[in-house]
C-alpha cells in the first residue's frame, strides 16, 4: 500500500478528464449495461460460496486441501487481473465492439469452466488437480469478462451521483443474479443452473454491444502501453484500495463460512436459501437508497453509515444459538441493507480516483485490473486462512462440540466485525481525500 507515489513526466502532465458521461444515463441504457452483471454475479455464488460447501459434502475433500487449493488458484487469479486490465485497455483503443467480442469468447469460457466445476468426469484420485485446473481456466475468463464490463460502465465517467447510478444499475442486476442463484441450486439442481448460466451471459454481452459507449482513444496513455503498475503512482487509489481490502476481507470470510455456520451453529440447514433470499433481496431493494444518500450526504459519508450498521447488526449473530433461525434471518436483512453501500459507493469512488488522475477513458482497465485483483485476493486469504485454521482448532463440516462452535462463532462473526472496524477508522481518516475527487 505504500508504493512509491513519483509519476513519470506524461503522467503527470495530464488533465483530469470531463466529469460528465457522453449521454444520460436513462434506465434503457442502465438496462443495456447492467445486464450482464446479473449472470457474472450468478456465476460468482457458486462459484465462491457453494464450491466449498459441495467439495467438501459431495465429494469427501478436507477443508485443508480445499484451503490450500482455492489460496492457490485465487492468489494466482489475482495476480494476472492487472496484466488483463491493461489488455481491455488496448482492446478499448481499438474500438468498443472489439472488447464486445472478446467479452462474447470470455463467455463461452466461463460456462464451460462451470460444468466442469460441478461435474468433474474424473474419479477421486484425479479430483483435486481437475478442480485447480477448471479454477484457472474460469477464473482467468471470467477475470477478463468482469473487467470489460467495468471498464465499459468506469469509462462513461460523470459526477458522484451519475457514477453511483451506473454502478447501481451494474451491481442492482447483480443482486438479481445473486437472488436467482440463491435459490436455483437448492430447487432445481446444477444441470438447471449451468444452462440458466449460459443463456443469461448469452443475452447479457449481446446487450452490452448496444449499451451507451465513451469514445475510444487511439492511445491509452503518453506513458508505455505496458505501464501495469500506473495506479499505484495515484495516492488516492492507494488509499482507496487500503480501505476497500479491509472491507472486502471482513466480508469475504463470512461468505466463505456462512453454510457452515448455518448448518452446525444455527442447525438450520432447511432455511439456507431463505437466508440468502432475503440478504440478497434486501441488498437489492436497498441498492436506490444509497444512490439517494451519496446524493444528499456524499460518497464517504453514505460508505461509512454502511459499515457502521453492519458492525451493529452483524455482531449480534454472536449470540445466537441451535434454532434461532428467525434472529439469523434479523441478521440477514441487517447486512443486507448494507452490503448494498458496499457494492454501490466502491466503485463510484474509484471512477471519481481515475478521473481526478486525468486516466479516463484511457486506463481504466489497468486501475480495475488492480481492483478485482484486490478483491480475490481478499476471497482468497479468507478462505486459504480461515479454513484451515478452522480445522486446526477442531471444527469439520457436522462438528458440533462446544470448542469447534465457539471458533467458528469467532471466525464467523468476531475477526469480520474487528476488521470493519479498521476499515471505517481508515475511511474516516482518508475521507477528505476520496471527497475532493467529486
Amino acid at each position: 500500500m505504500n508504493a512509491a507515489a513519483l509519476a513519470p513526466r506524461a503522467i503527470t502532465s495530464a488533465k483530469p478528464a470531463a466529469t460528465t458521461s457522453a449521454a444520460p444515463f436513462d434506465a434503457r441504457a442502465g438496462l443495456r449495461y447492467g445486464a450482464l452483471g446479473l449472470p457474472l454475479a450468478f456465476l460468482a455464488l457458486p462459484l465462491y460460496v457453494l464450491l466449498p460447501s459441495h467439495y467438501a459434502t459431495q465429494f469427501g475433500v478436507s477443508l485443508a486441501t480445499l484451503g490450500l487449493v482455492l489460496l492457490a488458484t485465487r492468489a494466482l487469479d489475482a495476480a494476472l487481473d492487472p496484466f488483463i486490465g491493461a489488455a481491455v485497455d488496448r482492446l478499448f483503443t481499438r474500438s468498443n465492439q472489439a472488447a464486445g467480442w472478446v467479452a462474447a469468447a470470455a463467455a463461452l469460457v466461463v460456462g464451460a469452466g462451470f460444468m466442469g466445476l460441478f461435474f468433474p468426469p474424473v474419479t477421486q484420485g484425479g479430483l483435486v488437480p481437475w478442480l485447480a485446473a477448471c479454477l484457472v481456466l474460469t477464473y482467468t475468463a471470467f477475470s477478463v469478462l468482469t473487467v470489460i464490463h467495468q471498464a465499459w460502465g468506469t469509462r462513461l465517467g460523470g459526477d458522484p451521483v451519475q457514477r453511483s447510478r451506473i454502478v447501481a444499475w451494474r451491481e442492482g442486476f447483480g443482486l438479481i443474479g445473486v437472488l436467482i442463484a440463491s435459490v436455483l441450486p437448492t430447487l432445481f439442481g446444477m444441470a438447471v443452473v449451468s444452462t440458466v448460466l449460459a443463456l443469461a451471459l448469452a443475452l447479457g454481452v449481446a446487450l452490452l454491444m448496444r449499451a451507451p459507449r465513451a469514445p475510444c482513444n487511439p492511445q491509452p496513455l503518453d506513458a508505455p502501453r505496458s505501464d501495469w503498475a500506473l495506479p499505484w503512482r495515484n495516492p488516492r487509489f492507494r488509499s482507496l484500495l487500503a480501505v476497500f481490502m479491509l472491507n472486502g476481507i471482513a466480508t469475504a470470510v463470512p461468505a466463505t463460512l456462512v453454510l457452515f455456520f448455518v448448518r452446525d451453529r444455527i442447525q438450520a440447514p432447511a432455511w439456507e436459501p431463505y437466508f440468502l433470499l432475503a440478504y440478497f433481496a434486501v441488498a437489492a431493494a436497498s441498492v436506490p437508497l444509497w444512490v439517494r444518500a451519496v446524493g444528499r450526504f456524499g460518497l464517504s459519508a453514505a460508505w461509512l453509515t454502511g459499515m457502521l450498521l453492519a458492525m451493529g447488526v452483524f455482531a449480534w449473530g454472536f449470540t445466537l444459538g441451535p434454532g434461532n433461525s428467525l434472529g439469523f434471518l434479523t441478521v440477514c436483512v441487517g447486512s443486507g441493507i448494507a452490503l448494498a453501500a458496499d457494492l454501490t459507493i466502491p466503485g463510484a469512488l474509484l471512477t471519481g480516483a481515475i478521473q481526478r488522475a486525468g486516466h479516463r477513458g484511457r486506463a481504466e482497465g489497468v486501475y480495475l485490473g488492480w481492483w478485482n485483483s484486490a478483491n480475490k485476493l481478499n476471497l482468497a486469504l479468507a478462505a486459504g486462512t480461515a479454513l484451515p485454521l478452522l480445522a486446526m482448532a477442531g471444527y469439520a463440516p457436522g462438528q458440533r462440540s462446544a470448542q469447534a462452535l465457539q471458533a467458528l462463532s469467532i471466525a464467523y462473526v468476531v475477526v469480520p466485525c474487528v476488521l470493519k472496524t479498521l476499515a471505517a477508522a481508515l475511511l474516516w481518516r482518508c475521507r477528505a481525500t476520496f471527497e475532493s475527487e467529486a
